[in-house]
């Protein structure tokens, strides 16, 4: 019997089930030091439906999604898929991610690209320390970044914003 993970996570594309435990996927993560599991022991807990233990770990809000794991699937698993799904669910059950700041900078990082159609850093970090309340901890980095022209004051707006918009609308319903 397939659980409502497993069926979500198939309706994503992430087949977990095709999984056989090679480890490529886990010994190519540049975090998976900072994991409570492993990338190829989410993939088998998603098999076995420990979600109630996935959506408390720490795994899934720190995996930055650069989907080295994904590439390296020699079944083609697409790991940070299950991820942000994972993500998703905490999100909706009301959990709490266990590293302060990290629910909030998910947020903002999504809403910014809800906003724009792809992330405007200086809205985002504003959204974000709005939510913490820490506002001067990096403040002159910040600055310093902003000297260089590496945050723009104004969002650059993409051609599919409207298309962006579209699909978290989708989602959310």
């Amino acid at each position: 019997m397939w659980s409502e993970l497993l069926h979500e996570l198939s309706e994503a594309g992430a087949e977990v089930t095709a999984c056989y435990q090679c480890g490529r996927c886990s010994a190519g993560c540049p975090v998976a030091e900072f994991f409570d599991f492993k990338p190829m022991q989410v993939v088998r807990m998603c098999c076995y439906g420990m979600e109630e233990s996935l959506l408390g770990s720490r795994t899934i809000w720190l995996c930055a999604s650069c989907e080295t794991c994904t590439t390296r699937c020699p079944n083609g698993i697409d790991i940070a898929r299950v991820m942000d799904v994972l993500r998703s669910r905490a999100l909706a059950a009301g959990r709490a991610a266990p590293e302060p700041g990290v629910t909030s900078f998910h947020k903002a990082f999504l809403n910014s690209i809800r906003a724009n159609g792809r992330v405007h850093e200086l809205g985002m970090i504003a959204s974000y320390k709005l939510r913490t309340g820490d506002f001067l901890s990096d403040a002159a980095l910040g600055l310093q970044m902003f000297r260089r022209g590496k945050i723009s004051v104004l969002p650059v707006r993409i051609k599919g914003a409207r298309e962006v918009r579209s699909l978290f609308r989708r989602r959310s319903r």
